[in-house]
Parts: C-alpha cells; sequence; structure tokens
C-alpha cells in the first residue's frame, strides 16, 4: 500500500484516532535526511507483510497545526500512532531502526 499523505489537520486527527494503528513520517521538502530516508518507508510501506499497519507522510510547512500539535522538533520524525496514543517514535535516518519500529507493530 502506498504511502498517503496528510494534507490538513482534520486529516492528521483521522490517521492518529484510528483503530488501526498508522506510522506518519513527519517531513520537509528541504530537508536533506528526510529525502535520505523516504525510500525506505515508501518500501516497507509496499510489503505485505506490514499491511496491518498505515503508511502517511505529513509536510510539516504545509500542515504546521498539526506539526506543533505532534510536537516534532526535527525532521524526520516517524510516529506511530494507535486509538488516539503516541505509542512509539523515532528521529533521523537510520534504516534499521526505522524497520524495527515497523516490525513491532504489524
Amino acid at each position: 500500500m502506498p504511502v498517503t499523505s496528510i494534507e490538513n489537520l482534520d486529516e492528521y486527527h483521522k490517521v492518529v484516532n484510528s483503530p488501526t494503528p498508522a506510522i506518519i513520517q513527519f517531513w520537509a521538502t528541504w530537508s536533506g535526511p528526510c529525502r535520505i530516508i523516504s525510500p525506505a518507508f515508501e518500501k516497507h510501506s509496499d510489503k505485505p507483510e506490514n499491511a496491518k499497519l498505515k503508511f502517511y507522510k505529513l509536510d510539516t510547512d504545509a500542515v504546521p497545526d498539526a506539526t506543533n500539535e505532534a510536537g516534532i522538533r526535527t525532521v524526520p520524525t516517524f510516529i506511530v500512532f494507535h486509538n488516539g496514543n503516541k505509542v512509539d517514535e523515532m528521529t533521523g535516518t537510520n534504516s534499521t531502526v526505522l524497520a524495527n519500529l515497523i516490525a513491532k507493530y504489524v
């Protein structure tokens, strides 16, 4: 399943409050580290074994209200949400850490 873009605060709230676990990549177009890790994130979203987890991207400059609400201080940041709760988080470009984070929720 492809990575879905979150375009506004309402969409963000729907994802965060969903009963289906979701991982959001908070990113920015100007960020070199985001460009480095994005292909790995997209690759994970396409794996059948990861189908229990929904994958999303949120441009921090395009949706600043959601960025502030999530407490994002650096990009890339990956947060796993489930039933309205932040259940896990990582920052940076370590693809092994990202793979391990995803594996915990599938």
